[in-house]
């Protein structure tokens, strides 16, 4: 099949069967484009689309992104994970008001100096909402190309990793590039899916080389698993007697950076240094049911206690803050974090009812 070929048949199952009422297909500016391709970095867009309205309606442009606090950036963020997003983002953002006068690049090269956007999110944001010829290569533009040319070998290995670019390079069509892109990343969201293609409906389908032969599910092959290693930590949930909970904020790199969370501590000797240190005193615990939370590299089971605190730190230092959850600031929270507070609320309001 030529590359002509190709495309012709991608753009026309495109126009019939393509996603066209997307929130970020709707004024697709740089901006609004080059938002949507950070959110959907390893998360679906039936979960990104809530956070995109809602980071929308607060941050309408980049100029809004710029001036923003790091803080609301990150509180619109909670729940997305992997943080490191969201301050590339607001990093970018200052650059391209400060640097190129609210403007971004033109140019997959020039995209690409930005933080966190490399070659592919360049190239979506580039081929969207500039109308320039530029392949990308986001999962499932890996996944149906991949099957379609039976690329051996995982995608995180260079080799693979480079003979799939050589293959998005040459298949990328020069016209209508903005309908081939969203077609691109369409067919491997709806029909060419991880492990139920629709082989029977997809446009490449008797041409494409894993179902010649029989196994498109094999492709792209798996990242070799390892058994990720475990660390525990206590994590204590102190409460005031206003019924609210102690947060510090991390440093602004490693995990969880920038966002509040209650301290992360070794043991019970630790955390007996720690309250003796600010001169807390515990009036009540509750161990509360662990938590395991897994990171790309490693899991952490949490113990968090609920420990009813009174003493001198009445009034939190910078970086730290007693935060309330009737009203809650509008704070960075790491995702366990979210759902411990969650698990405690009902228990302070029946507290402050009796």
């Amino acid at each position: 099949m030529t590359p002509e070929v190709f495309a012709q048949r991608v753009l026309d199952w495109y126009d019939e069967h393509g996603r066209h009422d997307l929130p970020w297909q709707q004024d697709m500016t740089p901006y609004r484009v080059w938002v949507s391709e950070i959110m959907l970095q390893q998360t679906q867009v039936a979960t990104v689309i809530p956070y995109y309205l809602r980071f929308m309606e607060q941050l309408p442009s980049v100029e809004a992104l710029a001036a923003a606090d790091e803080d609301q950036v990150l509180h619109l963020w909670t729940g997305l994970g992997y943080y490191s997003r969201a301050r590339n983002l607001h990093k970018a953002a200052q650059h391209v008001v400060s640097q190129h006068g609210g403007l971004f690049p033109r140019s997959v090269e020039g995209l690409c100096e930005l933080p966190g956007i490399g070659r592919s999110t360049a190239g979506a944001v580039a081929s969207l909402s500039m109308g320039i010829r530029a392949p990308i290569l986001d999962g499932n533009v890996k996944r149906v190309l991949a099957r379609f040319a039976a690329v051996e070998g995982w995608p995180g290995e260079k080799p693979v990793h480079d003979r799939l670019w050589q293959l998005a390079e040459r298949l990328t069509p020069q016209h209508r590039v903005a309908h081939y892109t969203q077609a691109m990343m369409d067919l491997g969201a709806t029909l060419c899916t991880r492990s139920k293609p629709s082989c029977l409906l997809c446009p490449l389908g008797d041409h494409c080389a894993a179902r010649v032969l029989g196994e498109p599910t094999r492709f792209p092959f798996s990242k070799p698993r390892k058994t990720l290693p475990v660390r525990s930590c206590v994590m204590p949930l102190l409460i005031n007697g206003d019924g609210s909970v102690w947060l510090q904020r991390r440093p602004s790199s490693g995990l969880w950076g920038g966002l509040w969370c209650p301290p992360q501590l070794d043991d019970d000797t630790q955390l007996a240094a720690w309250l003796e240190q600010l001169q807390l005193t515990v009036h009540q615990r509750q161990d509360m049911t662990p938590l395991r939370h897994t990171f790309s590299h490693f899991h952490l089971d949490i113990q968090p206690l609920l420990l009813t605190v009174s003493g001198p730190a009445g009034v939190a230092e910078s970086g730290q803050v007693w935060y309330n959850l009737r009203q809650p600031e509008p704070l960075g929270l790491a995702a366990p974090v979210k759902k411990l507070l969650g698990r405690i609320e009902p228990l302070l309001q029946a507290a402050l009812e009796e």
